[in-house]
């Protein structure tokens, strides 16, 4: 072989290889935005997890009315009271926790 026919093969190899190159570029640049996603989905999952721990109206409810069956109505009441409320409706959502701890502890 010729050294020039040498050179023409180290040429076609050279363009090969970056046209390789700037596929495996684009490829990554192409993940990038997926993986960022992915970081917020995760981020979002883990934002999710507390706000399903949140006690709602409906849990703080079945627990004042179970207390209030089992005689605990004027307890009630005071708790209800206590947060600010003549009705459970009227409470700020974020005092659910602290009023739902408070009636587990009516004995």
């Amino acid at each position: 072989m010729s050294k020039t026919k040498l050179l023409l093969n180290v040429v076609g190899d050279l363009r090969s290889l970056a046209d390789s190159l700037q596929a495996v570029a684009e490829a990554m640049a192409g993940n990038e935005p997926a993986e960022a996603a992915q970081g917020e989905k995760l981020a979002t999952a883990k934002e999710a997890k507390p706000a399903a721990k949140a006690v709602t109206l409906e849990q703080v409810r079945a627990v004042l009315a179970d207390k209030s069956q089992q005689g605990f109505t004027a307890d009630v009441r005071a708790l209800l009271e206590k947060y600010g409320a003549p009705k459970l409706s009227q409470i700020d959502p974020a005092n659910y926790a602290a009023l739902l701890a408070d009636a587990e502890g009516l004995k």
